[in-house]
């Protein structure tokens, strides 16, 4: 099952090219309720509705460092920083955007804007200590995430061990378009992943590839403690910008248009646009993070 937030906020179930509403006042709740959704009878055509970020979540626990081949790449072009495994923080739920809404460029905070493929979990029960043999009742589906990141602001943060401004900035938490539930994933670790900036694929790999399976992320974190529609991230892939030999060449720009795949979930698409274009006025005065 797909489920789609869409419009001003209400839930659906995407059947093919029709989103058929559900009774829930938003994601959250639907979880929250722990039943089956019940449809209201109405049908909307997919093409004429605006698919929004499906759920908005209490917490948003990041994960980085899973991916090893994302390490790797960071130590051949002499990243200032160790990657370490189990790095997790938490994401800034105001950033969060949906489908084809803009990733706005901040000219004023910096000039390396990078992007993220990622493979996220939403939890679909509220929960705590548990294992990793327990994980999987937790999970209530898997999205798409698109962790955009200012390299720049990255480093200088990373100076004192942990970094969070980078990544949480207004706009850089895509997600999206829908999340499809376990029943029609099969395995999560068996899932291709692309992520392209106008056609050029920039970053390819597959799930298969994490260090720790999602079980054990779950369980690793369940000591914070999850809420129903929580999400978790399962780190990106290697190929980022920033971690290539000529990264000024592939950071982001306004104009971009970046499209987030992942097999049997979908297409995470997203235009980047200057901040002029999005506030209808000059960035403010560059300021040094």
């Amino acid at each position: 099952m797909k489920l789609a937030t869409f419009d001003e906020g209400r839930v659906g179930r995407v059947e093919g090219d029709l989103i058929a509403e559900l009774d829930a006042g938003s994601m959250r709740e639907l979880f929250e309720r722990g039943e089956v959704p019940h449809t209201t009878g109405k049908e909307y055509a997919l093409a004429d509705v605006r698919l929004r970020a499906p759920v908005i979540p209490k917490k948003f626990f990041h994960t980085a460092g899973n991916f090893r081949e994302h390490e790797e790449e960071s130590k051949r072009v002499g990243w200032s920083h160790k990657i370490a495994p189990w790095i997790v923080f938490f994401q800034n739920v105001d950033a969060i955007i949906g489908p084809e809404d803009p990733v706005v460029y901040p000219e004023h905070l910096t000039e390396e804007l990078d992007y993220e493929l990622e493979l996220a979990v939403v939890i679909r029960k509220a929960g705590k200590w548990f294992g990793p043999e327990e994980a999987e009742d937790y999970i209530g589906g898997y999205v798409i995430f698109n962790d955009i990141t200012a390299r720049d602001i990255q480093r200088r943060e990373m100076e004192s061990g942990v970094f969070s401004f980078c990544k949480a900035i207004d706009t850089f938490c895509p997600l999206g378009p829908w999340i499809v539930t376990p029943d029609e994933i099969g395995d999560p670790h068996d899932l291709a992943m692309e992520l392209r900036v106008n056609g050029e694929s920039r970053q390819r790999s597959h799930s298969g590839n994490m260090s720790v399976t999602i079980a054990e992320i779950l369980s690793h974190y369940s000591a914070l403690g999850y809420s129903a529609g929580d999400v978790v991230s399962t780190g990106t892939v290697s190929g980022v910008a920033g971690f290539s030999e000529d990264a000024a060449s592939l950071y982001l720009r306004p104009g971009d248009v970046i499209e987030a795949e992942i097999e049997k979930i979908g297409v995470l698409r997203n235009p980047v646009v200057s901040w002029e274009e999005a506030h209808g006025e000059a960035p403010p005065e560059r300021v040094r993070w």
